[in-house]
C-alpha cells in the first residue's frame, strides 16, 4: 500500500471515528480541532495527515524527504498494528485516531492549566479561571470584538460548577479537563446538550426548528446533507 492509498484509508477512518463527535464539540467550545486545515479529501489529505500524526508531528513530516517520511511512517504504522500481523485493520486505525484525539486533549489541558493555575498550588479555582480568562474584559460594556463576555462568563461558571464534583469551586486537573472538554465525560452530558440547545435555538422557545438547524450548520460550515 503506497502513501496515497494509506491516507485514503485514513480519511475514511477519520470520518468514522471523529466526524460526529467533533461536530458536537464545536458547539460546546471553540478550541482548535485536530487540525486547522479544511477537511476536504477531494482536494488533499492534509486534515487527515494532522489527525493521524498530530499537528506538530505533521509539520515535522513536511521537512522530510519522501524516503525519510516513508521510513518514519512505517515506524508509526508498527505501533498501530496492535496484533503485529503486518496489517492495519480499520479498527486499529480508528483506535489510533482516537488515541491522537485523547493526546490532543491532554496537551490542551496541560497548556491551559499553566495559564490558569495562577498561584501554582496544583488546583484551579473559579476565581483564578475567571480572572485569567476575562480580566478587564468585563469592565468594557461595548467590546470591539462584539462578544458578550458577561454572558460567556455565566455559561462558563455554570459549566465549571457542574465539572466541580465536590462543589468547592476549586477544580482538580481531572475536573478541569471535564470543564474544558465536557463531551468526554458522561456526567457532563447534560451541560453539553444544554449549551448546544442554547447555541442553536435562536428564538429561545426551547425547540430547534429546521431553519435554526440549517442556519447553525451554515454558520459552522457544515453540510446538512450529512445528517
Amino acid at each position: 500500500m503506497d502513501l496515497r492509498q494509506f491516507l485514503m484509508c485514513l480519511s475514511l477512518c477519520t470520518a468514522f471515528a471523529l466526524s460526529k463527535p467533533t461536530e458536537k464539540k464545536d458547539r460546546v467550545h471553540h478550541e482548535p480541532q485536530l487540525s486547522d486545515k479544511v477537511h476536504n479529501d477531494a482536494q488533499n489529505f492534509d486534515y487527515d495527515h494532522d489527525a493521524f500524526l498530530g499537528a506538530e508531528e505533521a509539520k515535522s513530516f513536511d521537512q522530510l524527504t519522501p524516503e525519510e517520511s516513508k521510513e518514519r511512517l512505517g515506524k508509526i504504522v508498527s505501533k498501530i498494528d496492535g496484533d503485529k500481523d503486518g496489517f492495519v485493520t480499520v479498527d486499529e486505525l480508528k483506535g489510533w485516531i482516537k488515541f491522537a484525539q485523547k493526546r490532543w486533549i491532554h496537551e490542551d489541558v496541560e497548556r491551559q492549566w499553566k495559564g490558569h493555575d495562577l498561584n501554582e498550588d496544583g488546583l484551579v479555582s473559579w476565581e483564578e479561571y475567571k480572572n485569567a480568562t476575562y480580566g478587564y474584559a468585563l469592565d468594557d460594556p461595548d467590546p470591539d470584538d462584539g462578544f458578550n463576555y458577561k454572558q460567556m462568563m455565566v455559561r462558563d461558571e455554570r459549566r465549571f460548577k457542574m465539572a466541580d464534583k465536590d462543589g468547592d469551586l476549586i477544580a482538580t486537573k481531572e475536573e478541569f479537563t471535564a470543564f474544558l472538554h465536557p463531551e468526554e465525560y458522561d456526567y457532563m452530558k447534560d451541560i453539553v446538550v444544554q449549551e448546544t440547545m442554547e447555541d442553536i435555538d435562536k428564538n429561545a422557545d426551547g425547540l430547534i426548528d429546521l431553519e435554526e438547524y440549517i442556519g447553525w450548520q451554515a454558520y459552522q460550515g457544515g453540510d446538512c446533507r450529512q445528517v
